[in-house]
């Protein structure tokens, strides 16, 4: 067995992957729902059952599979969400995953957008898993993951904040007065992300850890 055969993913084998619940399609090949991801989407999924709306709007950026929108359609009765993606595949994938998992579609639309190019409103959340892995750190990405999965999804361009920096940039815009953010990171970027934050005015957030102890995502109020 050569290496092609043998690193190649088990998820990507099977044609999905298991994400809080629900199956994820992988038949276009977008990048592999992670635990460290799961994680903190329970915890955006607990905060948003918390809130006393008729009506909750979500924005699930750089949505990829779909899997983060999907998980809070399926978890919190009064949401809808939209997704938004550059990459056409993963636009036809989301499709794919709402109409396997049977979320309906008047709770949500999917925009192909290059980060916020073609959002047109305000949310009261917006979910965000940005590529932020930095060039210097592809080596210590696994071989599968380089070799067989979406680079769009992965790079972070040279120091890996790049289309965080670009988000962080102009996020304000399109969150709801005391709106909240939660985004993904990689857990070495803090001290750049904590940079980020105060250049683009956002003063109040927190920093949490994942289930291996790693600082790894955000979470953003919009003050």
């Amino acid at each position: 067995m050569n290496f092609m055969e043998s690193e190649f993913p088990k998820e990507y084998k099977k044609g999905f992957a298991k994400f809080l619940g629900l199956e994820i399609d992988l038949s276009q090949r977008p990048l592999i729902p992670r635990p460290e991801t799961a994680f903190w989407v329970k915890a955006a999924i607990k905060e948003i059952k918390k809130e006393d709306k008729r009506k909750i709007e979500c924005l699930d950026i750089f949505s990829g599979s779909g899997c983060i929108g999907l998980a809070v359609l399926a978890k919190v009765e009064n949401v809808f969400c939209d997704f938004g993606d550059v990459d056409a595949k993963s636009i036809k994938q989301i499709k794919i995953n709402l109409k396997i998992n049977g979320l309906e579609k008047k709770r949500s639309k999917v925009i192909e957008t290059d980060v916020f190019s073609k959002i047109k409103k305000k949310y009261d959340y917006i979910l965000a898993n940005p590529p932020y892995i930095a060039e210097s750190r592809f080596h210590l990405i696994q071989p599968s993951a380089r070799a067989f999965e979406p680079m769009i999804a992965l790079d972070g361009k040279k120091e890996g904040m790049f289309f965080i920096d670009k988000f962080l940039k102009q996020a304000k815009n399109f969150l709801k007065p005391a709106g909240k953010i939660f985004m993904e990171f990689d857990f070495y970027q803090k001290k750049e992300l904590e940079k980020a934050l105060e250049k683009y005015g956002w003063q109040d957030y927190k920093i949490y850890k994942d289930q291996l102890g790693r600082e790894r995502f955000v979470k953003i109020i919009n003050i």
